[in-house]
């Protein structure tokens, strides 16, 4: 399957940097998240906050997605890795989720890889977006 083309704000691609640039990595884990997100942003194209289309997910959007295979859905909001909180369906981009959705449009199948396996979801809305909505400084 060809990669698809993911778009990242130069402002989000700068904040992300600099937290893998200064982040440790107290476990493995953590080490194989950091290089997921690392690639991902070699690969995107970077773009200024106010060219972003509004269905492309950046950081804080609040996305509703689907599991294909059991149409389970979710809500999550996509943050940086201080600001997580599963209880309130933060998702940081450090996570498998959250460094395979970002970047992504509404209508994707992303394949990502967790620790029981290779799981896929489809992005069905991105609900909120800061650039969308003129937050750009969030």
């Amino acid at each position: 399957m060809a990669r698809r083309t993911i778009y990242i704000t130069q402002q989000d691609a700068s904040r992300l940097r600099e937290w893998l640039r200064i982040s440790g990595h107290r476990h493995e884990r953590d080490r194989e998240n950091s290089d997921v997100l690392r690639r991902e942003l070699e690969r995107a194209h970077l773009i200024e906050p106010d060219e972003v289309p509004p269905d492309v997910v950046t950081m804080h959007s609040r996305v509703r997605l689907e599991d294909p295979q059991t149409k389970q859905k979710m809500h999550c909001t996509l943050v940086f890795p201080e600001d997580a909180l599963a209880a309130d369906d933060r998702i940081s981009v450090l996570a498998p989720l959250g460094a395979a959705i970002l970047g992504c449009r509404a209508g994707d199948v992303i394949r990502f890889e967790v620790p029981g396996g290779r799981r896929r979801v489809r992005i069905l809305e991105v609900l909120y977006q800061p650039e969308a909505v003129g937050h750009f400084h969030l």
